[in-house]
């Protein structure tokens, strides 16, 4: 029997989707990578970009991907090339495009592209969602076996909970992109669901969600994200205010709204509540809260480690998530965290060792645990060095080796 052949395609790339693909080299099953930019640091477009426009280089540095040793990988750039300066220039708006309709079209250009052309002679198809209904209808026909990672909650239950937010908040119900979804895109989320052969996906929350939706337990597996602890790490902090911090998109599903109305009613002797990220809201919604808060716009990732450093815990209330990445950075920097099941937390973190864990859309929970934390330094720095420590454990070898062991079974 020859040696089993798998490609992953993920039109984007990301921290998760380049272990999956370390993972699959790890046993020789990786047979090419499809993406749309990849980023080779050392190449000579960085050359360039390094001298003459470094802003470009900064940005593109995270687009790195360079594949493992003697393996493939294929990019197509020309319709996330075209997407990112539609979104640089405001164009997008005069031709009647979002950010997501965009996002889709690269996502959807890519799977119909693999479909046509990277499925001969295949084992398996590792693919995300949204990126896979073409690939996994053709793959399905060549008895070429689909693994499909679902990182953030299946859309139904997304769906639920923010359409619920709209209603509570009608103000906001513009920024709630789910609920706004085309019915051909929630289509080919139903199609990929069907037809994949096993799902990934990195948190019980998105478990349950799949199961509520009716697919069978068998076919689901949670392995959690790993953390960047090598490249974030504990610093001294600069000052002694008391900080809490958010980093995320700003806005109605990551529940910074919840946490505003926690932080006013706090009314802390000096301390700060720090937001870090794109705005959401707009302008007008967050003005009525802006003595009560420093925002910072979107920031170079490269940078974030002094944000993480500078904060006393990291609040993160979200609604809907999978496991959010930037709860596993602000540990591996020794922050505590405060969060909910639905980000994920309750896969990483012991509510009292790391952090805490507190229902979504609740305002006296946040508000308790913000006062819990500024009235008790020294415990918080114990939470701290716990979450640093719960960080090295959760590697990203542990998860690569999850994933791996699991391929293994399904092939086999």
């Amino acid at each position: 029997m020859t040696n089993p052949k798998i490609t992953l395609i993920h039109p984007t790339g990301n921290p998760f989707a380049r272990n999956a693909a370390i993972a699959l080299w790890e046993i020789d099953m990786l047979q090419e990578i499809i993406t749309s930019v990849a980023y080779n640091p050392d190449g000579n477009l960085a050359r360039i970009l390094q001298k003459f426009f470094p802003a470009g280089d900064r940005e593109l540095r995270r687009r790195i991907w360079i594949p493992p040793q003697n393996r493939f990988l294929k990019t197509y750039p020309r319709e996330e090339i075209l997407r990112i300066a539609l979104l640089r220039t405001g164009l997008n708006r005069s031709l009647g495009l979002n950010s997501q309709s965009l996002a889709d079209w690269v996502y959807g250009s890519i799977d119909r592209r693999v479909a046509r052309k990277h499925l001969k002679g295949l084992t398996g198809v590792y693919a995300y969602e949204d990126g896979a209904a073409s690939t996994f209808s053709v793959a399905k026909q060549q008895g070429i076996k689909c693994f499909y990672d679902l990182p953030i909650v299946f859309y139904r239950q997304s769906q639920q909970i923010q359409q619920e937010e709209a209603e509570l908040f009608p103000d906001l119900a513009a920024s709630l992109q789910s609920i706004q979804e085309p019915a051909r895109k929630l289509e080919r989320k139903e199609q990929e669901v069907s037809l994949a052969d096993h799902i990934i996906v990195p948190s019980t929350i998105v478990a349950r969600s799949l199961l509520n939706a009716g697919i069978s337990k068998d076919k689901i597996t949670v392995i959690p994200f790993g953390s960047p602890h090598d490249y974030f790490q504990p610093q001294p902090k600069q000052d002694k205010q008391f900080r809490a911090l958010f980093v995320g998109r700003v806005g109605a599903r990551k529940g910074v709204h919840y946490l505003l109305q926690a932080w006013q009613k706090l009314n802390l002797h000096d301390a700060e509540l720090l937001l870090v990220g794109m705005n959401e809201f707009g302008d007008r919604y967050l003005g009525q809260y802006q003595e009560y808060f420093r925002y910072i716009p979107s920031v170079p990732h490269a940078t974030l480690n002094q944000y993480y450093s500078s904060a006393s815990v990291f609040v993160f209330p979200s609604l809907v998530e999978g496991l959010a990445l930037v709860l596993l950075e602000a540990m591996a920097c020794g922050i505590p965290i405060i969060t909910t099941e639905n980000a994920g937390g309750s896969d990483i973190i012991t509510d009292g060792v790391e952090g805490f864990i507190i229902p979504i859309r609740d305002v006296e929970a946040i508000q308790e645990k913000l006062a819990w934390c500024y009235a008790h330094p020294q415990e918080l720095a114990e939470m701290g060095k716990a979450a640093r420590q719960k960080a090295e454990e959760l590697t990203w070898k542990l998860y690569r080796d999850r994933l791996s062991s699991l391929v293994l079974k399904v092939i086999s």
